[in-house]
């Protein structure tokens, strides 16, 4: 186990070490100046110049790198001078400092993603913290939508192997992992939203929090999580559904299968006592991904139906050239693809006993 868990926290490490080298390069080679893109075009020189002392954008490459990894480090180094850019100031940095030597000191602390460009004194982190909750409910209900109505498709289209049941049900697979999500999006808006909003009552769009109609005040509206939810889960629906008849055809063929089935047991509690759990790895590798990919904004659907999540605000920040957030926001998102493979990994261990001896 101690093997384990320090395999998974130096995969971790050198992942995240790497994104934030990956991203850093890749946003610091864009043509455009960071100071002009906060102060906007008709800024001073002498402005520009204090802004870019104040973030250290007029600082070497490397150094920039350097910085910024030691912003992001829950254990950094920072200056005792106050004029110096790294200063550990309270305004910036939560945290506690551990001891102290010539001129530095060591800190614990929160890892810092800096401020927003646009968003004059907001801090990405709380951004962040403001459109991830809203994205990770629309994709926990995409995702019990897609597991609920998969795994059940699956195991019906398993059992009628053959039948027009099962191939109805594989056209509609096919389909659903064919059409693109955005069109989905519209489609959807558009017909449940506007044409059949007399019986449905469903909105075009809007997000979890809305402001009621007088203005006093937000609510919470689970209505307009319906049809980004169900447009979210159709793909992964259509995934779970051929995964979950392919592998539960596999595991039937087995023969602790055949010997349970020769022991009396009926056909319905030989597949849902033995075969479909069995049948669930895949199934498993499959959501998580999703799941992960979800987090990652779903941006055509976030978009179309304005919901507020991480992955509009993405958009936004890019229409913006609102740097900070946009790198800030898929650190995070690295950070929440990792811990989704690692809590994976736990599942196949309940799932399957035998991986827990390879481990």
């Amino acid at each position: 186990m101690i093997r384990y868990i320090l395999h998974k926290t130096g995969y971790t490490i050198l992942t995240l070490f790497g994104v934030v080298s990956v991203i850093f390069l890749l946003f610091n080679v864009l043509p455009g100046d960071p100071a002009q893109m906060m102060l906007g075009q008709n800024e001073s020189e002498e402005q520009l110049a204090v802004v870019r002392k104040k973030y250290g954008f007029d600082l070497p490459l490397t150094a920039q790198y350097g910085y910024y990894v030691n912003d992001l480090s829950p254990i950094s180094f920072h200056s005792l001078r106050p004029d110096n850019f790294c200063f550990y100031s309270e305004d910036k940095y939560t945290g506690i400092r551990l001891f102290t030597f010539f001129d530095n000191q060591v800190v614990l602390k929160y890892p810092y993603l800096r401020e927003s460009f646009q968003k004059t004194g907001k801090k990405v982190s709380s951004v962040i913290a403001e459109t991830l909750p809203n994205t990770a409910v629309l994709a926990v209900f995409s995702i019990l939508i897609a597991l609920i109505i998969g795994v059940f498709l699956g195991i019906i289209s398993a059992v009628k192997k053959g039948t027009w049941i099962d191939q109805g049900i594989q056209l509609v697979s096919t389909l659903g992992m064919s059409v693109p999500s955005f069109f989905s999006a519209i489609l959807f808006a558009w017909l449940f939203g506007f044409v059949l909003h007399k019986y449905t009552h469903l909105p075009m769009t809007g997000s979890l929090y809305q402001l009621d109609d007088f203005g006093e005040g937000i609510h919470l509206n689970l209505k307009n999580l319906v049809l980004p939810a169900l447009v979210l889960g159709i793909r992964p629906l259509a995934v779970v559904s051929q995964l979950m008849r392919n592998s539960l055809l596999e595991v039937l063929s087995q023969d602790y299968i055949r010997t349970a089935k020769a022991k009396g047991l009926s056909t319905t509690k030989v597949i849902y006592k033995h075969a479909v759990k069995n049948a669930l790895n895949p199934v498993v590798t499959a959501i998580s991904g999703w799941f992960a990919s979800m987090l990652a904004g779903a941006v055509f659907v976030e978009y179309v139906f304005g919901w507020n999540g991480i992955g509009k605000e993405i958009v936004d920040a890019l229409n913006t050239s609102d740097l900070p957030i946009v790198m800030g926001a898929v650190l995070v998102i690295a950070l929440l693809f990792i811990g989704i493979n690692i809590f994976v990994d736990i599942i196949y261990g309940w799932l399957d006993p035998r991986i827990k001896l390879i481990k």
